[in-house]
């Protein structure tokens, strides 16, 4: 959608230095870039790139705003900059309102005559689907689901039952909202199910990427605050609560009742064992394992760096032989200490 500059610079709060009336209509790479494209640069690495560069604006801190002789859009996020920008270029299509013939939507289902319900769906009975919604072919939405308004769920997602998602929500393929969690009891050499009777609760603004699985409680609920981001092939097990603006990126494991705190910041393939808190404001870098309970806000890490394998090995030695090194301190330390008391009495 082409977009003059001055609407631009208004709609993304940015500073307007060249022409007011030039119209852009598409993002774009430096590389790609041409009159009626944007381009942003957040990194001063791609700053040389800049000269022989032929967008139509360039989205540019005010440190950086002389690197380019063309329009610029001047930022102080240039990223959050752009993000607006595209949004505005690029809008997401708009399904026609109504149900696609193929889908399936029981009578006791409540379906806001704005929302859009794609091939294949089915949606069961006390479900309620909100204003402006649109529902991706093959998906399910089950018995009592709550689906808010001008939510996007993208085919073959399902919301099992009693599950509730707030409005604004995107959910991407393959996601599973409601499934049981891993709730076993033993009896002798085998295991007997145990029933999970809570919900999920989505908050208003989540956004779940594509076969990630979001399991019900046990009891209570499972819940994401307003506003959490989720990446890819994330597993979230039985009453999990995960504070607002929190973000976590893929192929991270949470395992059951845990709590982490509004802010967050979860890097990939993070593993966070069950039943400890995590407080507001920490980020925790990639591959780590949370063992414990974190109570102060920072930046937490765990595991080894990559090396070679010869080093590697060495180290792996080295590791299974520390608890005998450090019993041979002890008593090498001991013995120091004897021998420093012994030839002070004596000096005395």
């Amino acid at each position: 959608m082409r977009r003059t500059l001055a609407e631009l610079a208004e709609r993304c709060q940015a500073v307007l230095r060249g022409d007011p009336a030039w119209q852009v209509d598409h993002v774009s790479g430096m590389d790609t870039a041409g009159p009626d494209s944007l381009v942003f640069v957040a990194n001063e690495s791609y700053l040389d790139q800049l000269s022989a560069c032929r967008a139509g604006v360039v989205v540019l801190s005010q440190q950086y705003e002389d690197r380019f002789t063309g329009n610029v859009l001047i930022s102080s996020n240039p990223r959050l900059t752009y993000t607006r920008a595209a949004i505005l270029l690029h809008p997401n299509d708009v399904a026609a309102p109504g149900c696609h013939p193929t889908a399936i939507v029981d009578p006791g289902a409540t379906v806001h005559p704005t929302a859009s319900i794609g091939a294949h769906v089915v949606v069961e009975r006390g479900a309620v689907v909100g204003a402006n919604s649109y529902i991706g072919p093959a998906s399910y939405i089950g018995r009592d689901v709550s689906l808010g308004a001008d939510c996007l769920l993208h085919p073959r997602v399902t919301v099992e039952h009693r599950c509730v998602i707030g409005d604004r929500c995107i959910l991407h393929p393959g996601v599973v909202v409601g499934s049981d969690g891993f709730g076993y009891a033993k009896d002798g050499q085998h295991w007997e199910k145990t029933p999970q009777l809570g919900r999920v609760i989505v908050g208003d603004d989540v956004e779940i990427g594509a076969n990630t699985t979001i399991d019900r409680g046990a009891l209570g609920d499972t819940t994401l605050g307003r506003g959490v981001k989720l990446d890819n092939l994330i597993q979230i097990a039985h009453n999990v609560e995960i504070g607002e603006d929190t973000a976590i990126a893929a192929c991270v494991g949470i395992a059951g009742s845990t709590r982490i705190g509004k802010r967050c910041t979860i890097a990939g393939q993070v593993g966070i064992v069950g039943h400890i808190e995590i407080t507001d404001d920490v980020h925790v870098t990639g591959a780590t394992v949370v063992s414990h309970t974190i109570r102060q806000p920072g930046t937490y890490s765990s595991g080894t760096p990559l090396e070679t394998y010869q080093r590697w090995l060495k180290n792996a030695v080295r590791m299974r032989q520390l608890d005998d090194m450090a019993r041979r301190l002890r008593a090498l330390e001991k013995k120091i200490t004897e021998r420093s008391r012994g030839g002070t009495s004596e000096e005395s």
